[in-house]
């Protein structure tokens, strides 16, 4: 099931800004279209008062022309007057043969265009003549006064102090709604812990209170589904009385490790002798009992050994597995565990001296799963012939990659380091298409004195065995930026730093100050990939770092996710962009139901985050398409592309031994 991320627009501005808003916009359209229309109205009943006067002395000089014949002169004499205080600029008496009396205003500014009023009247009494007459509209002069327009005034004042008071009363009155609107903005970015408990403000109150019901619910939810995806994982992997891994966690590792192409390697079973007498005479407890010690003993034992992995493969026994751990280099610790495991008091029912028996044999890069079993338990039944408590080791002629010590590995390192540094492989990451590049995973190779390229999983051992983790690192993210800096495509690219160094304080004021001299828009194409056991067994003491390489742009991956059962919540905390599983998981996942399980718990516990799962160690067709039908966004492996040589322009930088 792919997950799609829903984009919800949410508007910028509040709820009561909209409102207050609307409100003055309304009021000030009211206000507008009264006074418009105000203003026209009054002009037009101007208009009418002097047309109909106009029309009054019309009717005079034409019942004076009527009743006697009047001449220009009589016109003269109370024509003017009344002319004059009617704003009439100009008045014509005329007709066919010619004009009988003309009046024009002196000592009088003439009104423009669109000012003047002018009309032609014919007279009723006088056919053939007619008056044609110019004045002023009314108000063409007046301006504003205090005095007459002092109401208007008043009344817009009021209007203007009554939104204002009516604005303020909005604003208060809907405040618990702006409090429960800021309330959603923190549930939508995620900030769910801080929205928890709302204001008592807030508006309206059902509305907040179903809120607060719904954030407790989803968190509860969220917490029953994260103990119900780790109850998964445990039951899937994990033994449940001894709390190691269980024979299906064990074959896969025991298969990736043996199939790859620069491993080597011990197995070791341990079997517990005459274990259905125990049963019978003893009890399920019994026998419980002293499996919990012994894998108590076992635990402890394999401490010292990195990537040791530890399972209850039967009922009976256990099976160890240690990396990079081979041939001689394993009989002081065979011998450590048989007097560890003496030391233990077994039931009556057992005897003291042959109660338990342990065959061992190593291995090399390319061999299989079901020979290496068979092998561990032809040496295991070759201890039980001896008679006593003791071990045994399969003969055999294997392939030795390398053998050193803590002054080998340092000289060598020192030389690297000295040198050109760590050489960085590509290898890229690419989307559920197969055709979008998500971006490049850098990986750390060294050379040996013979000039033979180690891998990570070879070196990374003598790194912290001699504690050069710390240098190694800041040259691999000095080496990553200034590949960052100099490359002509934009890509991005993650790279692999230890927990212990995050937790190193010099580390961490190295790696800040560096980051501070990059631009932003680097740093945004910078991944910082972690491992998964380490940064859980490290969180408290990682995880200020971590959320400072976040704050500071760039993003956070873990990795080899699944190779240990532990606790998925550092997902809700710091919020990595990817986390890529172990290639255990992914090797032959379309043959294994229990690591399509483990898958789907980890895809349900990243569904409420914006994290996605990357399958990691991708060899075949089968195994990318089950995974994409599972549901993860990319993919990386040798399917999809093979490890890419160093870039070219990096064997110019040599000052790595300056650090």
């Amino acid at each position: 099931m792919e997950r799609t991320a829903n984009a919800i627009k949410v508007s910028g501005m509040k709820l009561t800004n909209r409102l207050v808003a609307f409100v003055t916009l309304i009021v000030v359209c009211a206000i507008f279209v009264l006074f418009i229309g105000g203003a026209i109205s009054f002009r037009q009943l101007g208009i009418d008062f002097i047309s109909h006067y106009v029309d009054g002395m019309v009717e005079v000089i034409d019942q004076e022309m009527a009743t006697e014949q009047r001449d220009n002169q009589y016109f003269s004499r109370w024509l003017p007057k009344m002319l004059k205080a009617s704003d009439v600029t100009s008045l014509t008496i005329y007709s066919d043969a010619g004009i009988l009396y003309q009046y024009e205003q002196i000592h009088y500014q003439a009104p423009t265009t669109q000012q003047a009023i002018t009309r032609d009247i014919p007279l009723a009494n006088n056919p053939g003549f007619a008056v044609k007459l110019t004045f002023v509209p009314p108000y063409a002069e007046f301006a504003y006064s205090i005095g007459p327009l002092s109401s208007l005034s008043a009344a817009i004042l009021v209007i203007v102090l009554g939104l204002a008071w009516g604005i303020q009363w909005l604003r208060r009155q809907l405040y618990g709604s702006e409090v429960l609107e800021q309330r959603g903005r923190l549930i939508l970015a995620g900030r769910l812990d801080e929205a928890q408990h709302g204001d008592t403000h807030e508006w309206p109150i059902p509305a907040s209170a179903a809120l607060t019901q719904l954030i407790e619910e989803l968190k509860e939810a969220r917490q029953e589904r994260s103990r119900f995806d780790t109850f998964i994982r445990t039951n899937t992997f994990l033994d449940q009385l001894t709390g190691a891994a269980n024979r299906v966690m064990f074959d896969n590792r025991l298969h990736t490790l043996a199939s790859d192409d620069a491993s080597q390697g011990s197995l070791i079973l341990v079997r517990v002798a005459d274990w259905e007498d125990l049963l019978e005479q003893q009890g399920q407890e019994g026998a419980d009992a002293l499996i919990q010690g012994m894998g108590s003993v076992l635990s402890n034992a394999i401490q010292r050994f990195p990537d040791a992995v530890l399972a209850r493969y039967f009922a009976s026994d256990f099976a160890i597995l240690l990396v990079n751990q081979a041939g001689e280099e394993v009989h002081p610790f065979l011998s450590q565990l048989t007097n560890a495991l003496n030391k233990l008091s077994p039931p009556d029912t057992l005897d003291a001296d042959n109660w338990f028996h342990m065959g061992m044999t190593s291995f090399g890069a390319g061999e299989r799963r079901g020979r290496l079993m068979d092998e561990a338990e032809r040496a295991l039944r070759a201890a039980q012939l001896e008679g006593h408590s003791g071990w045994s080791q399969f003969d055999k002629d294997i392939r030795r990659l390398d053998k050193r010590g803590s002054v080998r590995w340092r000289t060598l390192l020192e030389s690297v380091m000295a040198g050109e540094g760590p050489m960085l492989y590509r290898q890229p990451v690419y989307a559920r298409d197969g055709k979008t590049r998500l971006h490049y995973e850098l990986l750390g190779r060294i050379k040996d004195e013979n000039g033979k390229v180690l891998k990570a999983s070879r070196f990374w051992p003598g790194v912290e065995l001699v504690g050069m983790d710390v240098v190694f690192d800041k040259a691999t993210v000095s080496r990553a930026l200034w590949w960052l800096k100099t490359a002509d495509h934009i890509d991005n690219y993650a790279i692999n730093v230890s927990v212990h160094s995050l937790c190193q304080r010099e580390f961490v004021i190295w790696l800040r100050d560096a980051l501070l001299q990059t631009p932003r828009s680097i740093l945004n194409r910078l991944l910082v990939e972690v491992s998964e056991g380490a940064l859980v067994a490290q969180f408290d003491a990682a995880r200020p770092c971590l959320r400072m390489i976040a704050a500071l742009g760039c993003r956070l991956v873990v990795d080899q996710a699944g190779r240990t059962v532990v606790s998925t919540h550092y997902v809700k905390d710091i919020q990595p962009a990817y986390i890529k599983l172990h290639r255990s998981l992914v090797r032959n996942i379309h043959q294994r139901p229990e690591n399509q399980l483990y898958l789907r718990s980890m895809l349900g516990a990243c569904e409420a985050t914006t994290t996605d799962v990357l399958a990691v160690g991708v060899e075949t067709d089968l195994e990318w398409q089950v995974v994409k039908e599972l549901g993860v966004v990319g993919g990386q492996g040798r399917l999809l592309g093979a490890e890419m040589s160093p870039h070219p322009a990096q064997k110019k930088r040599r000052r790595w031994g300056k650090r």
